[in-house]
């Protein structure tokens, strides 16, 4: 199983570095469960997390996620990264994440996903204060 995990965490990886939103959801389960912690209640369902997803890519159009580790598992995978993204503002955001992903059948059951909460406020607080400033 574990070859198959790895082939899903590169098709998975590649298709959010293209930004492919069909090609990421039909990796998910259709019971499939996205949690962005901190971020609000988890995403229920294939249609809640493709929302979601659809609402981070609208919102962060260049996003990206520039790995550092992945470690495999028989049933799940965890990819570390530095996350970066520029606002429609303009605003460059840059922080460390961590995804865990559970594996039914080959795809996606749930997506955990955490990310450096106080270093995003942080990098906007910035922003906010030399706005005021001027």
């Amino acid at each position: 199983m574990s070859a198959e995990v790895q082939d899903l965490a590169v098709r998975y990886g590649a298709a959010w570095a293209g930004r492919d939103l069909d090609a990421i959801m039909a990796m998910h389960t259709d019971d499939t469960v996205f949690h962005l912690h901190g971020g609000g209640e988890p995403a229920i369902s294939r249609g809640a997390t493709r929302e979601a997803f659809a609402a981070a890519l609208a919102a962060w159009p260049d996003i990206r996620f520039d790995r550092k580790r992945v470690h495999i598992g028989a049933e799940h995978f965890v990819s570390e990264y530095e996350m970066s993204a520029t606002t429609v503002e303009g605003q460059l955001l840059v922080c460390d994440g961590v995804d865990v992903f559970a594996v039914v059948d080959g795809r996606v059951a749930r997506k955990d996903t955490y990310l450096d909460w106080p270093s995003l406020q942080q990098q906007q607080a910035g922003v906010q204060a030399s706005a005021i400033s001027a």
